[in-house]
């Protein structure tokens, strides 16, 4: 089985780099100066304290490290580029969140394809529109006010993405819901999340479903214990 997956890995880790090179062809030449840059300090520091046979394939691996780092931030921000103004692009950066997120797609919308999102997580309840602010804080409004009865005292986050005065840019909308406090505890989340469950099924998306497909490229995290 793994022997079948690497072909398909480096396929797709092909087509990233192709894609990352046509949005910006200077990229790919950072991502290797990184890397080479990484080796050569380590090779000039085996220099100083002679331990150039072990300071080389420490270097290689560190180098290593640090070009796929580049490359997944560079291939991120190539996906954000490309994601910008189309319908559901939030919804697939909310999708992509580690940890105890329910992220419910187009709970509200109108004709002009503007949507609203819902995440229920440890911050509380937290909307997020697609579309024009001038159209959006109807949207918005609407749904905290039918949400707000369930919620009780659970805190209601809302937020805007787009690129008008006081809208959040795509980019910045999972680190912007990733460092809201967290104010409720495992009990009191699954007992939000049960409520919710109790409102009516949302009206879909208009004109369309949404692209549950989206993934964003990551670079490298070391694991915390």
């Amino acid at each position: 089985m793994a022997e079948n997956d690497k072909p398909g890995r480096f396929r797709q880790i092909r087509m990233v780099a192709q894609m990352v090179h046509r949005s910006n062809p200077k990229a790919l030449p950072i991502v290797f100066a990184s890397a080479l840059g990484t080796l050569a300090l380590f090779v000039v520091l085996g220099f100083f304290i002679s331990s150039l046979w072990f300071m080389i394939p420490l270097g290689i691996m560190a180098a290593i490290i640090v070009g796929m780092v580049v490359f997944g931030q560079l291939a991120q921000k190539t996906q954000y580029k490309l994601m910008e103004g189309q319908i559901g692009a939030a919804f697939g950066v909310l999708d992509t969140m580690r940890g105890n997120w329910v992220v419910t797609p187009a709970v509200a919308g109108n004709r002009n394809m503007d949507v609203v999102h819902r995440v229920v997580g440890r911050p509380g309840i937290i909307l997020v529109s697609e579309g024009p602010s001038s159209r959006v804080a109807g949207l918005l409004g609407a749904e905290k006010k039918k949400i707000s009865r369930l919620a009780a005292s659970v805190p209601i986050y809302d937020f805007q993405v787009g690129d008008e005065e006081g809208q959040i840019p795509l980019s910045k909308l999972q680190g912007k819901v990733m460092k809201l406090p967290r104010n409720l505890n495992k009990a009191q989340l699954n007992d939000l999340n049960d409520r919710m469950r109790a409102l009516p099924a949302k009206p879909g998306m208009p004109g369309g479903p949404m692209p549950r497909n989206v993934r964003m490229p990551k670079a490298p995290r070391p694991r915390s214990r």
